[in-house]
Order: C-alpha cells, then structure tokens, then sequence
C-alpha cells in the first residue's frame, strides 16, 4: 500500500477556551450597598455608648450584617461560572458544595435568549439552551447574552459530526407508523 492511498486520521484539534463567564455583577449591587451602609453605621455608633458590652454589641451586629447581607451572595455570585471551549459548555456551581455539568457542542442543541427590561438596559440576558432532555440548561443574567447565542450556534455547526446530523435529521421527520382511533 503506497503512502498516497491511506493517511493517518488527524489528530482531533485542541479543546480551546472560547470564553469563561459569570452572571452579571449588577448582582452585587444590592449587597454592596448594604456593606457601605452597614460600615458607614458601625463606625458612626462605635464609641457612642457608655457601655462596653453595648459597643462591642455594635461591632458584632455590624460584622454579622456584613457578612450575612455581602459576604454570602459574593460567595454565591463568585461560585457560579460557565466556561465555553471549542468542545463543550462547562456549567459549575456551588461553593462549598460543587455542581459542575458538561454540555458537547457536538450532541446539537437550541439556543434562546431571554430578557427583561433590567437585562436589556445592560446587555444582558439569559441564555437558554434545550439540549431535548427533560429541564433545559439556563445560562442566567450573562453579559453580552446574544454575543453569547451567535457563539454557541457557530461551535455546534464546526463540531457537528455526521452521526448527531443524522440524528436530528431521524428526530424531525415524522414516524412511519399512524394510529387510528376507534379502530380494531
């Protein structure tokens, strides 16, 4: 057999990050907010009482709300992150208790972009993908969401293979087979 008639199979290309997010930090607005308030009280009423225990009492209710009302959904906000390859979707969440799910370009999928009024002001929006299992995958309050959208739609068409084609093909023809009602 000549090295003309047969070549190697191509190596697959490498798996490259196309893009890593994380919902909108508008999320923290609130919160950040509450921190300033809550910093700005603490050091006002600090001092002002003539008991130990009651100022103390301050710096720890000051401590506590900070913690409770920033801390938490900075942790919660910084524990959710999407990544985007040339391959596959990586979805994690949690941050002491981790949930990470993986979506393949190659499986095919529809992708919708959902906003709302908030979400349009700043470009952003949820991105839902429908991968044709039961509950769909929501991608939620993204920046850039339609960025996004045209970005997953042009990694699904470079990484269709001919096998997952065909099989979207099969799903949206109509079965062969009828059934008539009330007959026997």
């Amino acid at each position: 057999m000549s090295s003309e008639q047969y070549s190697a199979p191509s190596a697959p290309a490498p798996e490259v990050v196309v893009a890593r997010l994380r919902p909108h930090a508008r999320a923290m607005f609130w919160p950040s907010i509450v921190l300033i308030a809550t910093v700005g009280a603490t050091t006002y009423f600090t001092g002002k009482f003539a008991e130990d225990w009651q100022n103390i009492a301050v710096l720890v209710a000051g401590v506590l709300v900070a913690v409770t009302l920033w801390m938490l959904p900075l942790l919660a906000w910084l524990g959710r992150n999407y990544t985007i390859t040339t391959r596959r979707i990586v979805l994690r969440s949690g941050f002491f208790v981790r949930e990470r799910q993986e979506l393949l370009h190659s499986r095919g999928y529809d992708v919708t972009v959902r906003k709302n009024g908030l979400q349009v002001l700043f470009g952003s929006g949820n991105v839902r993908i429908n991968t044709g299992l039961e509950n769909p995958v929501v991608l939620k309050d993204v920046p850039s969401a339609d960025l996004v959208q045209a970005a997953l739609h042009d990694l699904m068409e470079r990484s269709q293979n001919p096998i997952a084609a065909r099989r979207q093909q099969e799903r949206s023809r109509p079965h062969d087979q009828t059934a008539v009602w009330g007959s026997s």
